[in-house]
């Protein structure tokens, strides 16, 4: 039963965590599209703060031990390969 816990409490940790960074995405897609420019000191400034709560998050996670570091680098490594992504198809536009 406490090992069942324990998966689940990780597996919710991971789904928190994820679902974080989509909502990082999708607020700097907004901001892009609607608000600012990413050369702008606003954008980078949501961009620092929000990936830095989300960094502090994950280290949370690792340190309680409901995620493997891995898992946690994999989540940031994948949001700031999306944001590159984002930037450079925004520049070619």
């Amino acid at each position: 039963m406490a090992s069942e816990i324990t998966i689940d409490h990780k597996e919710k940790a991971n789904e928190l965590l994820k679902a974080d960074a989509d909502k990082i995405l999708r607020l700097i897609k907004v901001q892009m599209e609607n608000l600012t420019m990413p050369q702008c000191p606003l954008y980078e400034d949501v961009l620092d703060t929000q990936m830095f709560g989300l960094s502090r998050e994950i280290d949370f996670a690792v340190r309680l031990g409901l995620i493997d570091e891995n898992e946690g680098k994999n989540i940031l490594d994948g949001l700031e390969k999306e944001l590159i992504h984002l930037h450079e198809s925004s520049i070619r536009k």
